[in-house]
């Protein structure tokens, strides 16, 4: 790299354009306002920039679900998605499913029904999982299989993470029995 070449992390970068945005983002209930690299994804701003580290970097590319954090209610991977491209945003990750000391019903019923083992995947599996719940498109066990699909659980915890979500699906009907 020549002496008078600039560096991309301050200033402006080569091409002219900045090379940081300002963005804001709604995580967890506080307003987070940060500059950051037109490259940071979402993942990484989480991760690195604001310590929540609950959201796992897993595959880097989509595939397995470990990044899967709430963006204004609907579940996303982190780990493709550009910090700039959610300004304005509602971010909720694992740290933001208590409140307290009180557990988000899907972590007691995935404690309940032992649907985590070495714990990895749990934060996405979660954040999956209330999205899906949110989505109200799951009506069945094939249907929860099917809309989960894109968290990967290397462990194999899967009987026991579809029936935590099934549980918590049939108390949000009413049709839990008690």
């Amino acid at each position: 790299m020549s002496t008078s070449a600039k560096d991309p992390t301050q200033g402006a970068s080569p091409a002219g354009l900045p090379s940081t945005h300002q963005v804001t983002l709604k995580v967890n209930g506080v307003e987070k306002r940060m500059e950051v690299a037109p490259w940071t994804t979402l993942l990484d701003l989480l991760r690195e920039s604001l310590d929540l580290t609950g959201t796992k970097k897993g595959c880097d590319h989509g595939q397995c679900g470990a990044c899967t954090v709430l963006v204004n209610g609907k579940r996303i991977n982190s780990c493709l998605t550009l910090a700039v491209m959610k300004d304005g945003a509602e971010v909720m990750t694992i740290e933001g499913f208590a409140a307290g000391e009180t557990l988000h019903p899907l972590q007691e019923a995935f404690i309940e029904y032992d649907a985590f083992q070495c714990g990895y995947c749990t934060p996405g599996q979660l954040c999956s999982a209330l999205g899906l719940l949110n989505e109200g498109k799951a009506k069945t066990l094939d249907d929860i299989r099917e809309l989960m699909s894109g968290n990967i659980c290397r462990c194999g915890a899967y009987p026991n993470i579809l029936a935590a979500i099934e549980k918590v699906r049939r108390e949000r009907e009413g049709g839990a029995e008690r």
